[in-house]
């Protein structure tokens, strides 16, 4: 289980984050879902240890080699894709072979010699998403993992977060600005608005009767 307790994130006189319970259960599927600002990037941040909160507590989460975070615009090297993915292993041929393995698995082995940090936004991102999947993970924090991706590549990445969930049984905490992906994704949704959780709860159900006035506004621009 992991835990946020009272946990309050302050930029000057603002709360961008509020949270005074969350109970997260591993090995589940959370999406993250709100508009620009609501505080998902914030949460996902908090909960990889990339930003302290200014009070609270957070139980249960490894800030170890067994998390994986990829944030939004994750960066790539300015030399190979080939060598942006090995790096992750040591650099014997055993690593090359699995860092071939991987570009295959995000459609980009035929890029293996372009320069990284030449390639377009969605490849970026699925640059990333290879490097994070490339060592073995119990919990993924990914935020908006194919926002600049194109239909084909949005297909790439949930086929193989979908397959990565399947095989660890490990825990994955993503925010999405597309409540389809939260639903084809997501065991449960969190719905959140200026800083705070206001609703949480199974996808189908929370889409098609949200109890709260907030949600109800957010999903009256989207259907199922």
């Amino acid at each position: 289980m992991i835990e946020l307790n009272d946990l309050i994130v302050q930029a000057k006189d603002r709360v961008i984050l509020d949270i005074p319970s969350l109970r997260l259960t591993k090995n589940k599927r959370y999406g993250i879902i709100g508009e620009n600002g609501s505080g998902k990037t914030t949460l996902l941040r908090v909960l990889a240890g990339t930003i302290t909160p200014t009070q609270g507590q957070i139980k249960g989460i490894k800030r170890d080699e067994t998390m994986g975070y990829l944030p939004q615009s994750p960066y790539a090297f300015s030399f190979s894709v080939m060598r942006n993915i090995s790096m992750a292993f040591d650099h014997s041929k055993l690593g090359e072979n699995q860092a071939r393995e991987m570009l295959k698995s995000v459609g980009m082995e035929h890029l293996l010699h372009s320069v990284g940090n030449k390639l377009s936004g969605g490849e970026k991102q699925r640059l990333g998403l290879a490097r994070v999947l490339a060592m073995p993970r119990e919990i993924l924090l990914l935020d908006e993992p194919s926002s600049a991706t194109d239909i084909r590549g949005t297909d790439i990445v949930e086929a193989l977060l979908q397959d990565w969930f399947a095989r660890s049984d490990g825990t994955l905490i993503f925010s999405t600005h597309s409540p389809a992906q939260a639903l084809r994704l997501s065991d449960e949704i969190l719905f959140m608005e200026k800083g705070k959780v206001i609703e949480q709860g199974d996808p189908k159900e929370l889409f098609e009767n949200p109890q709260q006035e907030e949600t109800r506004s957010f999903l009256s621009h989207w259907r199922l």
